[in-house]
């Protein structure tokens, strides 16, 4: 029987870094000097032997709160990071030996997208498209079209990324994404800092995505809302390990019942890992 492949699988990843340890106490001179000469390191072990399939039209959601792993995942998936050990596959593709090709099929949305902030919106999704091989006159038509989908008037494609609000530029930022088609849509936090009806006109794009093109989506967030509303499948991170994962009905279900209100997501997060969505370090 011959092994499926799927849209992406990751097996045993693991990534850690090395930080100057915190002291414990307030530190006298002598113990600075020595700190400065010879510091203390610790491991940070941001993603610790995780391992998931995602198939191919299905969008998967990671559920963490800050510092808990879930960006540094996106990041070893994008090929941004290598792994320290395991592996990741792109549609049957090693992302460390065949990079080259994997990026060409996917792309990546950040919550801290960055742009040339004195060029327009117009100016900075020709310069993204013409990387890809897109014509300009091919990459602003089809720039227009995605963000007036996204609720961006096209008239403002003039005005300076600076001159745009966070939530604008965040737009911005999903429509660079999806200028290429994507197989594969790494969506890290896409709709933190949108206000709630461009938030519901994001959520409509993704669902759109996926159903039109058939592609695999993975989706990192602190909304519970859009998890339930988006996301196949969800697992839920804390202190770089899967500790839950499955659909939203079963995550549901481990969390103990309540007797006059309805179990939410946010429920199963805090009795898995004892902590509120927000807390943790950036």
């Amino acid at each position: 029987m011959e092994t499926p492949i799927y849209g992406l699988t990751v097996r045993d990843v693991t990534k850690h870094f090395k930080r100057s340890k915190k002291p414990e106490h307030k530190l006298r001179f002598f113990e600075k000097i020595k700190r400065i000469l010879k510091p203390e390191k610790e491991i940070i072990r941001a993603v610790d032997g995780i391992s998931l399939d995602v198939n191919i039209g299905e969008i998967y959601g990671i559920l963490g709160a800050n510092g808990s792993g879930k960006s540094t995942l996106i990041r070893l998936i994008s090929t941004l990071l290598l792994p320290d050990s395991g592996t990741i596959h792109v549609f049957g593709d090693d992302v460390v030996s065949n990079s080259m090709k994997v990026r060409r099929v996917m792309n990546r949305v950040s919550v801290e997208a960055s742009f040339f902030k004195r060029l327009s919106s117009a100016e900075n999704l020709i310069y993204a498209a013409r990387l890809y091989g897109i014509s300009s006159s091919e990459a602003h038509k089809k720039a227009e079209s995605i963000l007036e989908r996204l609720g961006f008037e096209a008239k403002r494609m003039d005005e300076e990324m600076e001159a745009l609000s966070r939530g604008m530029q965040q737009k911005v930022a999903i429509a660079r994404a999806l200028l290429t088609t994507p197989m594969l849509l790494l969506l890290d936090e896409p709709t933190t800092g949108l206000d709630p009806k461009s938030k519901r006109d994001v959520q409509a794009f993704i669902e759109e995505i996926r159903n039109d093109r058939n592609a695999v989506i993975v989706l990192t967030t602190h909304d519970m809302v859009e998890a339930e509303r988006l996301c196949d499948r969800v697992a839920i991170i804390d202190n770089g390990k899967f500790i839950a994962d499955g659909t939203v009905k079963e995550l549901l279900a481990m969390a103990p019942p309540k007797e006059k209100t309805t179990t939410t997501l946010e429920d199963v997060f805090i009795y898995l890992t004892g902590k509120e969505l927000e807390e943790g370090d950036a």
